[in-house]
C-alpha cells in the first residue's frame, strides 16, 4: 500500500468529480455514480461534498484491506465507528464542547452525510446490478415527505421514503442569531460598500452565502426594491429589498464595482484577481478580517441570515411568510426561528399567567 499513490479527488472532464490515483480503477462504480448524480443536474457543491464522503470510504477501505465489493452491514458500522473515533487535523484535543464532548471528532450530521453518499452509492450499483446486495439496511420511514414529492400531481400517494438505520441521533441545535450590540459592531467594521451590501443582503434579506455569489447585476431591481434568488437545489424566489439596502448596491455598482466582463454583482476588488467573481473563500476571507477587526467572533455570514430570521420572527410575521422569505423547503426548518423570540416567547408566557391568576 505504501508504494502506491494514494487517492485523491480531481474534476473530470465529463463528470464533475471523480477519484484519481495509482489504483483508482478499483473504485470505477464510485466514478459512475458521480456521473449519475451530474447527469441528474445536482449541484457542483453536491457533487464535490459526496465525493469527498465517498474518497473517506475508499481511503477507509484501502487502509483496511477491503475490496468495495465485498462491504457488508458490518463493515459500514465498523466505517462509522472509526469516524466517530477519527480525530480531525488542526483541531484542539484539550478543548471540550458545554456537552463535555471533544471538539476534534467528526459531528453525527458529518458522519450521517457520509452515510447517505454511501447510501445513494450502494442504491446506484443494485440499480447497475441487481444482483448485488445492498449493505446499508432500510429503517423506518423518513418523518416528512420532501416538497418535489408532495407537490406533484400524485402527490396525496407519495409515503415517505425509509431511512437507513444506520444514522447516528443528531442533537438539535437552535441557530445562533447576533445580538443588537454585536451586530452593531460588525458592520461598524465595515468599510467598502461591497462588504456592506453583502451584510445588508444576509443581515435585512435573509440571504445565504451561496447566493449571494450568484447573484448578477440584473437579478437586483433597485427601483422596485426586488431581489431574484437562486436557491437551493435550483429554486428562485423573489425577495424584497430594503431600502437601505437597496441604496447601498446602487452606490456600490455606480462607485466602486470594477469594470469586468463578468455578470456577477460582486467581484473581487484589488488583486491579481480583481474584476473576477467572488468566491466562497474569498467572502470566508472577508468576514475572517471583520471578525478580529470588530471582535464579533460569531459574526460569521450565516449568523446574518439567522439574525434576520430571529428579527422576522420577534416582528410576528407569518409562518408561511417567512419560509417564503428564507426560502425553505419545509416550515419545520423556519418554525426553528420561532424558539429564537424570547422577547415574544414571555410576553405570551406573562398574559397566560395573567389569565391564569384572575381565573382562579
Amino acid at each position: 500500500m505504501t508504494d502506491r499513490q494514494p487517492l485523491y479527488l480531481e474534476p473530470g472532464t465529463e463528470v464533475a468529480w471523480q477519484l484519481a490515483g495509482d489504483h483508482a480503477g478499483e473504485y470505477v462504480v464510485v466514478n459512475d455514480y458521480l456521473g449519475y448524480l451530474a447527469d441528474r443536474n445536482y449541484s457542483a457543491r453536491t457533487l464535490r461534498a459526496y465525493g469527498y464522503d465517498l474518497l473517506a470510504f475508499c481511503r477507509w477501505l484501502d487502509e483496511s484491506d477491503l475490496a468495495l465489493e465485498s462491504v457488508t452491514t458490518t463493515s459500514l458500522l465498523d466505517f462509522m465507528r472509526f469516524c466517530r473515533q477519527a480525530s480531525i487535523p488542526g483541531r484542539p484535543a484539550n478543548v471540550l464542547s458545554m456537552t463535555g464532548q471533544r471538539l476534534d471528532r467528526y459531528s453525527p450530521t458529518t458522519i450521517n452525510h457520509r452515510l447517505a453518499a454511501l447510501t445513494g452509492l450502494f442504491t446506484y450499483r443494485s440499480i447497475t446490478d441487481p444482483d448485488l446486495v445492498n449493505p446499508v439496511p432500510s429503517g423506518r420511514e423518513a418523518r416528512r415527505v420532501t416538497a418535489e414529492e408532495r407537490n406533484a400531481l400524485l402527490g396525496h400517494l407519495v409515503k415517505p421514503k425509509k431511512r437507513s438505520a444506520l444514522r447516528l441521533r443528531e442533537p438539535r441545535r437552535l441557530p445562533r442569531a447576533l445580538d443588537r450590540r454585536e451586530t452593531a459592531d460588525l458592520v461598524a467594521s465595515l468599510r467598502t460598500w461591497r462588504d456592506r451590501s453583502l451584510a445588508g443582503l444576509m443581515l435585512l434579506s435573509g440571504l445565504r452565502s451561496c447566493e449571494l455569489l450568484t447573484l448578477d447585476v440584473t437579478d437586483v431591481d433597485i427601483g422596485a426594491r426586488w431581489v431574484r434568488v437562486l436557491g437551493k437545489g435550483g429554486k428562485e424566489r423573489r425577495v424584497p429589498l430594503d431600502v437601505e439596502v437597496a441604496g447601498l448596491i446602487h452606490t456600490y455598482v455606480l462607485t466602486e464595482r470594477p469594470e469586468s466582463s463578468s455578470s456577477r454583482l460582486f467581484l473581487v476588488a484589488k488583486g491579481p484577481h480583481r474584476g473576477q467573481p467572488l468566491t466562497a473563500a474569498g467572502l470566508r476571507t472577508i468576514f475572517r478580517y471583520h471578525r478580529l477587526k470588530s471582535g464579533v467572533t460569531a459574526g460569521h455570514p450565516h449568523a446574518l441570515r439567522h439574525t434576520f430570521g430571529t428579527a422576522m420572527a420577534e416582528a410576528g410575521v407569518d409562518l408561511a411568510v417567512m419560509q417564503a422569505l428564507l426560502g425553505h423547503a419545509h416550515v419545520d426548518t423556519t418554525a426553528r426561528y420561532i424558539h429564537l423570540t424570547p422577547t415574544h416567547v414571555k410576553a405570551e408566557f406573562d398574559a397566560a399567567r395573567t389569565r391564569l391568576r384572575t381565573q382562579t
